[in-house]
């Protein structure tokens, strides 16, 4: 759904954005107007049918990458707006980055950072968080899994926070091996409506929490116990 003339959006009103299920993008990042996108088949992932293929479960179960929130949005941002071997241009621009930003600072979008052995910056998403709803905006990886396990991580937390809506906006082959799904206009913002009415809490997990693969994998299972996350030395910096 295309808007005419430049509007000027601001955090408020992005989020009365997606509460009517309705999201902006632009055609690329040289392009500094944006459009409403509101698709007619919507993308979400049962946070209770969350799929895990074995071998993704091995490399989160051994905790190759250390996986963080929240730290370094910026970076997360930049890294979903490179071009890669599937894409040459991005719909990130100058807009957008400023927009998300506003609401990171907000406390209302959030990222998933996954670091490699290094300390490098290995992958990451962001998305926007309002009620008991998660909409996922964007992914990218630089090393192999890392931005599925930034997912599983998410689904996790979301799951561990009582979230009741994972929506992925479309669904793509990624997307699908997790268990998205296409579902109606008119049904989504049923579930829509009911997951952003809904209290859910991001922090059920400390953000400063550097979770163990294996309890990842058991909250998604539904089981919690025995959780072994560690917290960072005070005053450190992620990875």
């Amino acid at each position: 759904m295309h808007g005419g003339g430049r509007v000027d959006i601001t955090p408020e009103i992005l989020l009365k954005a997606y509460a009517a299920g309705i999201f902006p993008m632009a055609e690329d990042a040289d392009d500094p107007s944006l459009f409403w996108v509101e698709p007619q088949e919507r993308g979400v992932i049962p946070l209770d049918a969350f799929h895990v293929a074995k071998r993704l479960a091995r490399t989160v179960r051994s905790d190759a990458f250390t996986v963080r929130v929240d730290h370094d949005f910026d970076a997360v941002i930049a890294g979903c707006a490179e071009p890669d071997f599937n894409r040459t241009r991005t719909w990130i621009n100058a807009r957008i980055r400023r927009l998300y930003g506003e609401l990171f600072d907000l406390g209302h979008c959030h990222t998933v950072e996954v670091y490699d052995a290094g300390g490098r910056l290995a992958g990451g998403l962001y998305g926007v968080r309002l009620g008991a709803a998660f909409f996922g905006e964007s992914m990218f990886h630089r090393a192999r899994d890392a931005s599925k396990v930034a997912l599983v991580h998410l689904a996790a937390r979301l799951r561990a926070g009582g979230f009741m809506l994972l929506d992925t906006q479309f669904v793509t082959a990624h997307l699908a091996q997790f268990g998205a799904v296409e579902v109606p206009r008119r049904v989504y913002k049923q579930l829509l409506r009911n997951a952003v009415e809904a209290p859910a809490c991001w922090s059920a997990w400390p953000c400063d929490a550097v979770m163990a693969g294996a309890d990842v994998l058991r909250a998604l299972r539904g089981s919690e116990a025995a959780l072994s996350y560690r917290l960072p030395p005070v005053g450190s910096k992620p990875p």
